[in-house]
């Protein structure tokens, strides 16, 4: 069993959740990376060229069933060779795909690179091709033709239509800020007709996999840019009109969380993200297209803003405790009834409390002094020598997560906001499995990451030119 679900045989990119009678349907885009030929030729050393969708179902993120593939790629002349990123809905029975079909041979023949594509089924597991397939292009008069994917439709009832949202890009402007999230209606989910742009707010270059939810009294567009910030954002608004205002915060995760697509089973909302691979799986390489599945659950909080936790049916995965030993390495702490103080108010301190395990959940709260530059946990080698470290730093009022060594003058790793204040209480919970590292603080705030090196070794507390108090110690084991 794995926490972080991908396919045995190749990676996962863009999961489209559907949550059907009971269970979380994930269709996601299977890259085999194997072989990239040049007109999509199968070749017998791999898989040929493209990406299918395959489809997964769960009722808890982490036990899956496995119905295979659900849309294949296309043939190297045909619109969808890699079958895209798309959305799964229900009419009378009826299921609905409506996806991307992405040809990058046909731009060299003044043919459009994307194109909408329709399938259906009767019991989600066997879809047909729509024979009308492709079934929208892109606007020539409002958008730009290859730029025409990621649709997301939902019923509107106040327009009594269904609206399709879609990653497009407008025809004028500066070339990095003609992103918009482009709208096509349809009273019978069969003939489309595109309108003027649902959002234009010339910031990106453009806004991949759109998804919309209304929560309360409020709607929220999701959507991931690739540009500025390659991550998945969040805006607000009370109407589908707009404005579509940003939160202090607005985003889930940082750069290793993209992609992200939202489902509910009418209690609870999920963000489904992938962490992505890094290439020859060193923490130096440059990140990747597609990786492994990382789910949060969405919780609303005051004025509307959106924060994510730890779901607990994975948290309930980490049944094995491990005992705790601590033992001061760096610095003075005191030991009280597994409450650990450490004062190191112009130094560092640092006390291991255990050995990681290959799949592990530490978890810790700790309340720092004023003043206090740095606390949090580590892990990596029992010498400190070589390590992670997941560091809060409340004068920047962020967390971090840092290495040593660090190669050259390259900064820190990966970085989220999060209000610190001396005295008050801060839960970290870090989920560990391969080189998968997820992090929750306070049950508001992940960082998702990639660590190659973490393969085994300690992990322990530390506090940096400060003084700081840790309770609720306890590392667990998935095995």
């Amino acid at each position: 069993m794995s926490i972080f679900f991908k396919p045995t045989d190749a990676w996962a990119g863009d999961f489209i959740p559907f949550y059907w009678q009971g269970e979380y349907h994930l269709f996601y885009l299977k890259d085999y990376r194997d072989t990239a030929l040049d007109g999509g030729v199968k070749d017998t050393a791999g898989h040929g060229e493209g990406t299918p969708w395959w489809h997964v179902s769960t009722r808890d993120f982490v036990h899956f069933t496995d119905y295979g593939e659900a849309l294949p790629r296309g043939r190297a002349d045909e619109q969808d060779l890699y079958v895209f990123t798309g959305c799964v809905i229900e009419r009378e029975g009826l299921f609905h795909i409506y996806y991307t079909g992405h040809n990058p041979y046909f731009r060299r023949n003044g043919q459009p690179e994307q194109a909408i594509m329709h399938a259906t089924s009767t019991d989600l597991r066997q879809w047909t091709k729509d024979p009308a397939n492709p079934i929208l292009f892109a606007d020539a008069r409002r958008y730009e033709m290859h730029d025409w994917r990621d649709p997301f439709v939902f019923w509107n009832a106040d327009t009594r239509q269904y609206w399709m949202l879609l990653a497009a890009r407008v025809k004028t402007g500066p070339d990095n800020r003609r992103g918009c999230t482009a709208l096509a209606v349809s009273d019978d989910l069969q003939r489309w007709e595109i309108r003027e742009p649902f959002w234009a707010p010339s910031l990106y270059y453009t806004h991949e996999c759109p998804d919309l939810f209304r929560a309360g009294e409020w709607w929220y567009l999701v959507y991931s840019t690739f540009s500025e910030r390659h991550i998945t954002h969040y805006r607000m608004s009370r109407t589908l009109r707009g404005p579509w205002r940003a939160p202090d915060n607005d985003s889930f995760d940082g750069r290793a969380f993209y992609a992200a697509k939202t489902a509910s089973d009418g209690q609870r909302r999920f963000a489904f993200g992938w962490d992505p691979t890094r290439t020859d799986e060193k923490d130096t390489g440059s990140w990747n297209w597609g990786g492994s599945l990382v789910v949060h659950e969405i919780s609303q909080e005051g004025a509307g803003r959106l924060t994510v936790k730890l779901p607990e049916e994975i948290a309930s995965q980490f049944v094995v405790a491990v005992p705790a030993r601590f033992e001061t390495q760096i610095g003075q702490w005191e030991v009280d009834d597994g409450t650990l103080t450490a004062h190191a108010v112009d130094s560092f301190g640092y006390c291991r409390i255990g050995q990681i395990r290959p799949s592990c959940c530490i978890e810790t709260t700790v309340r720092f002094s004023e003043s206090t530059r740095g606390c949090g946990v580590m892990v990596g080698s029992d010498d400190l020598n070589a390590y992670y470290q997941i560091r809060l730093e409340p004068d920047r009022d962020r967390i971090v997560l840092d290495r040593w060594p660090r190669p050259g003058d390259e900064p820190f790793m990966l970085e989220r906001p999060i209000r610190l204040r001396a005295g008050s209480s801060v839960k970290l919970s870090i989920l560990k499995e391969g080189s998968i590292i997820v992090i929750y603080v306070d049950d508001r705030v992940s960082l998702t990451a990639r660590g190659y090196a973490l393969t085994g070794g300690s992990c322990g507390l530390f506090v940096s030119e400060g003084e700081a108090v840790f309770t609720g110690i306890s590392l667990k084991s998935a095995e």
